[in-house]
């Protein structure tokens, strides 16, 4: 499929592009994604408010992924669906692929809505812009208590994790599990706090971040682990890193496995054997790396320091966007 959209590209950047929302909502449909992801996808894609009505019940979407109320001002290229219809809110000046989107959302909302999947809950859920009766709802479809003890995982769209349902986190797309306890964790996961099940969207935040904190040294993250280092994490803006993470991100490799490793043993001599260097060759790199970084990482202060900067680089490696 993508040699062919290559070829395509090259040939004709409009079908091109027509092929790629096709395969966008083939892609969800086929994973199983409810209503609000595939709203998200068409705004996305659309650059603008998608919606879609059912049964007199109305959702909408902006490119954001934020939830909007009340009733469209356009509904604009639209399309009517057994119980309603889907619409973007463009207005008169559709661009080229407008009607395809509305198409494909139209044909992928009906799918859904035919399929009924009891997975679909799980979505609204854990959406904080659910209002609580629906997320109340939604957990009785799921056969949870609100008031039981529940946490959220957020695993790779690409995963095949059975339970699981497509979910938006920012700009990109995720898989959703919800946790009752006693759940083997996938190969790579981030686990969100446990809360109630009525603060489900909580607990979905924090396993939103958690993930984006994983890699190969880390496949799972559990955000109950991050303790108050999950307010920093939470509060970090990549496009602008403090100083402590700039100065990591300009250490080379071999650097950063030596400054890991002197700030994870408990004496130089450990991390030596560890790194299977010489104890005068790591004293002398602990101390340029002291001078490099402007505290010293073997300290009370600089071990904290070093670990906060260093989960926020993870944070600034694997952004939110695809």
């Amino acid at each position: 499929m993508q040699e062919l959209v290559g070829r395509l590209t090259a040939l004709d950047p409009e079908a091109s592009e027509t092929l790629k929302v096709i395969t966008y909502f083939d892609a969800l449909v086929g994973a199983g994604a409810g209503i609000e992801a595939l709203l998200r996808a068409a705004a996305t894609l659309s650059g603008v408010t998608a919606g879609v009505r059912l049964r007199e019940r109305i959702h909408r979407r902006e490119p954001g992924g934020r939830r909007v109320e009340g009733e469209a001002p356009v509904r604009s290229p639209r399309r009517e669906i057994v119980g309603g219809e889907v619409w973007l809110e463009r207005g008169t000046d559709h661009l080229v692929n407008d009607e395809m989107v509305v198409e494909r959302l139209a044909l992928a909302v009906t799918l859904t809505v035919a399929r009924h999947q009891p997975e679909a809950a799980i979505e609204v859920a854990v959406d904080s812009g659910s209002p609580i009766p629906e997320r109340v709802g939604a957990l009785a479809r799921l056969r949870i208590d609100p008031a039981a003890r529940v946490r959220a995982i957020a695993i790779p769209l690409e995963a095949t994790e059975p339970g699981s349902v497509p979910m938006a986190a920012g700009a990109s797309m995720v898989r959703a599990l919800v946790d009752e306890g006693g759940r083997p964790l996938p190969t790579r996961a981030g686990v969100g706090l446990w809360v109630r099940a009525d603060r489900l969207p909580e607990s979905w935040d924090a396993a939103t971040t958690a993930l984006r904190l994983t890699g190969p040294a880390h496949p799972i993250v559990d955000a109950g682990d991050l303790g108050a280092l999950l307010l920093v994490v939470r509060g970090f803006d990549p496009a602008a890193p403090p100083d402590d993470v700039r100065v990591l991100e300009s250490l080379d490799e071999r650097s950063r496995e030596v400054l890991d490793a002197v700030v994870r043993h408990e004496s130089l001599r450990a991390a030596s054997a560890a790194l299977g260097m010489h104890h005068s060759t790591v004293q002398a790199r602990h101390e340029a790396l002291t001078r490099d970084l402007g505290y010293d990482p073997r300290s009370t202060l600089g071990r904290a320091r070093y670990v906060a900067a260093e989960l926020l680089l993870r944070l600034r490696r694997t952004p939110s966007a695809p």
